[in-house]
């Protein structure tokens, strides 16, 4: 593990950094200062690029760039501090490999998985069923505090509760992140347009919410790569909230449905590519409180190459 001068050596450097990052791999190597530095940095400029978002390339299929993040973040943080191995002596108590793995535990994996829990979560969007708010490609973060924690919101159900702890209710037109019964594994993303005791119905593809006509707006045509003929609406929900809507311009099967009265404690959802979209129309059904995940509040990229930044905040009115 060290050599004669009392260093570490690069391949223990290395593989130490391959699997706790710069942060441990300065820990490893008793560059204590250099590991407390990577990890205020690494932090800042996290929140920072997350908060802005990261750079997009116009029409680059970058989806690939995911799968292999882990890796390349993994070799980058190797390549950090092997250089650095043979300039400090691992005499410090951190140094040892049992408080390497705590600390790292603690501060990089430990404090990941709280944030992903308590506070905000990344997801993807595979599908276009949500566009135009959320695009094929989107990546965006979801707040899993807004409405409380539920079954769903802690990995592997360690949160076997019925309903929700510390829960608020979610508002008509929130987009969010949810388990249907129908297929508990996966996690969908739609609006909530219908509450508790609403009457739904999609009559001549328009949304009625009980008996009464949802304002629209028509935009003009919508015309994608994907899209042939389609038209752009701008729909308003009776608390105001204000979004955009495509309705393809051929009928399909969920332009006209029953009416359905949401049962207590579940919600109706919609995609907003509304001939495009699985959701409470169909097999899906509405929604149990307890199932909901979290809300979509920010967009941080897109792996193929669309400008998100004029839709970058995901639930704002007027959007």
């Amino acid at each position: 593990m060290s050599n004669e001068q009392g260093s570490r050596s690069r391949w223990s450097t290395a593989l130490v950094s391959l699997f706790g990052g710069p942060f441990g791999g300065f820990l490893w190597i008793g560059a204590g200062r250099a590991a407390v530095a990577w990890l205020i940095v690494v932090s800042l400029a996290s929140i920072a690029a997350c908060y802005v978002g990261l750079p997009v390339f116009p029409s680059a299929n970058l989806a690939w760039l995911a799968d292999f993040a882990g890796p390349g973040l993994a070799i980058l943080s190797a390549a950090i501090v092997v250089p650095f191995a043979r300039r400090f002596r691992p005499d410090k108590w951190y140094a040892q490999g049992f408080w390497v793995l705590i600390l790292v535990a603690l501060t990089s994996y430990g404090a990941a998985l709280a944030i992903r829990t308590f506070l905000f979560q990344p997801f993807s969007m595979p599908s276009a069923s949500m566009e135009p708010t959320l695009q094929l490609g989107d990546y965006f973060f979801a707040s899993k505090y807004v409405y409380g924690y539920g079954r769903y919101s802690i990995p592997l159900g360690l949160l076997p509760v019925d309903g929700r702890v510390l829960g608020s209710p979610p508002k008509r037109g929130d987009v969010v992140v949810f388990r249907p019964r129908s297929d508990p594994e996966t996690d969908y993303v739609k609006r909530i347009v219908g509450l508790p005791g609403d009457r739904i119905q999609m009559s001549d593809g328009r949304l009625y919410i009980n008996r009464v006509p949802v304002e629209l707006e028509d935009l003009g045509d919508y015309v994608t790569q994907d899209i042939r003929s389609a038209r752009l609406q701008r729909e308003t929900l009776p608390e105001g909230v204000s979004y955009l809507v495509i309705d393809y311009t051929a009928p399909s099967i969920g332009d006209d449905t029953p009416e359905i009265v949401v049962p207590a404690g579940e919600y109706f959802m919609l995609g907003d590519n509304r001939d495009n979209s699985a959701d409470s129309r169909f097999t899906m059904g509405t929604v149990p409180y307890g199932n909901l995940v979290g809300k979509a509040v920010r967009l941080f990229w897109n792996s193929n190459g669309s400008d998100y930044a004029a839709r970058q905040v995901v639930n704002g009115s007027g959007e």
